[in-house]
């Protein structure tokens, strides 16, 4: 008679997927990969977020598994990481019962193109204003999509999270096109730049020549791993 051991039970799949964010000429878009066009594949040929199974034998945990998606995807190792939230059920996935644990992440925008392989056949960056459309992502990345931005949108308006995807070293006005994309309005420049230099997260770093008549001076931040919180929110410039 088999004895039953503590494992002995059905397991969903563990995935974890990534949101990852870049500002590219302009407008603020998001990394997809195209799934492949076999039938045996679930929702063969829609756009998802990149991401996939958990590899037990290379991820020490949740935060390992998405460093890694990311590294594969941009070749980037050391950006802004954040637990987004977690999403499970029986029915977001064909194959049976799976959670994913998903991560947003804000990288400076990067030159060369989103890599391809593994189970993505194509991967681009999209607009957030130019998606392929409602419920056109596979299984339930359109809902998290969503909450990302919002997230995001909601934490620029009192954090330097947008700082994040600049190249450093960057400069005041060069962060406050950042953070006007972002927000999809304009801020006060004065206000603006009053506030970036009182909460003492940056520092200088030589001026830099741009579009200004006279060279900027550039900065790089003091502290990369988390954004700081401001005391209050934007207000929409009058």
């Amino acid at each position: 008679m088999k004895t039953r051991t503590s494992l002995d039970f059905p397991r969903p799949f563990t995935l974890v997927d990534v949101v990852i964010f870049a500002v590219r000429a302009d407008r603020l878009q998001v990394l997809l990969v195209r799934r492949p066009a076999h039938e045996s594949d679930p929702f063969p040929g829609r756009w998802a977020l990149p991401g996939g199974f958990v590899d037990v034998a290379r991820d020490a945990d949740l935060l390992a598994c998405a460093q890694r998606k990311l590294f594969e995807k941009t070749a980037i190792d050391s950006p802004y990481l954040e637990q987004l939230g977690s999403w499970g059920s029986m029915r977001r996935d064909p194959r049976g019962w799976s959670a994913t644990h998903v991560y947003f992440a804000l990288i400076a925008a990067p030159d060369a193109p989103p890599a391809e392989g593994g189970n993505a056949a194509q991967a681009g960056w999209f607009p957030l204003d130019a998606l392929p459309g409602r419920r056109a992502l596979a299984f339930d990345h359109d809902e998290i999509l969503r909450a990302a931005i919002e997230r995001l949108q909601s934490k620029v308006e009192y954090t330097s999270l947008p700082a994040f995807l600049l190249p450093e070293p960057f400069t005041l006005p060069q962060l406050q096109r950042i953070y006007e994309i972002v927000l999809g309005r304009a801020v006060d420049k004065s206000g603006f730049r009053t506030r970036m230099l009182a909460m003492d997260f940056l520092d200088e770093a030589g001026y830099q020549s741009g579009e200004a008549k006279r060279p900027a001076m550039g900065y790089r931040l003091r502290d990369r791993r988390v954004p700081v919180v401001f005391p209050r929110t934007f207000n929409p410039r009058r």
